[in-house]
């Protein structure tokens, strides 16, 4: 707890006063550009990553960066996150982040590793299903990193196309105020790759907006 304490003292009395003018804009309403769906992982910090400040980034993260499809309610709070920051906030980009050694795709290719977490286990099954929407054949395992990062990025890929069954998503893509992207994170380089649909393979952040 210490460490938080003396973060906070910080902030207070260090950063705070620089940016009193950006929080005092951000006190009354928020406009975020982007909804970022993210893995719970503490080694993704999306804000050091991508160098955002306060009132940039509207976050969503829960273990796998699940997506879960329209119609499925009561699941971590994702699908109302989305038709909020849709709906209510008109973000026009959202952003499903995976990233390298993640433990929920591990875990729903390797199902022993949840089998005493009743409450995992089931939402495993999020990520199961979207592996299933890829175009390859995936490993049967995860036991290299080389085939983890092949499922992590699958994962992506099913998440978007469950992204896109929400309602208030698919009439804003039919609408083109809304972008979807898939990225994915790897925590060794700190390199970002981006979902190229057209080459339906992820290529460096710097090359592509991976727009769909």
């Amino acid at each position: 707890m210490q460490k938080l304490i003396d973060g906070y003292r910080r902030f207070r009395a260090e950063i705070f006063p620089g940016m009193r003018d950006h929080f005092h804009l951000l006190a009354e309403s928020q406009s975020p550009q982007f909804l970022f769906i993210t893995c719970c992982d503490s080694r993704v910090v999306p804000d050091l990553i991508f160098q955002t400040e306060p009132g940039d980034m509207f976050l969503c993260r829960n273990v796998g960066n699940v997506v879960p499809p329209a119609g499925e309610l009561g699941r971590g709070g994702t699908s109302a996150t989305i038709e909020y920051a849709v709906e209510v906030l008109k973000v026009p980009h959202i952003i499903i982040c995976g990233h390298s050694d993640c433990g929920a795709v591990r875990a729903a290719m390797q199902p022993e590793l949840a089998r005493h977490l009743p409450l995992v286990r089931p939402w495993l099954h999020y990520v199961e299903e979207a592996q299933a929407v890829g175009t390859r054949a995936l490993p049967s395992t995860c036991n290299s990193d080389a085939e983890l990062r092949e499922c992590v990025h699958a994962n992506v890929v099913g998440q978007l196309a469950n992204l896109r069954t929400h309602a208030s998503v698919a009439r804003a893509l039919a609408a083109h105020t809304l972008q979807i992207h898939g990225w994915y994170y790897d925590i060794l380089s700190g390199a970002v790759e981006a979902y190229a649909p057209d080459q339906r393979a992820f290529v460096p952040l710097e090359s592509t907006t991976a727009t769909q």
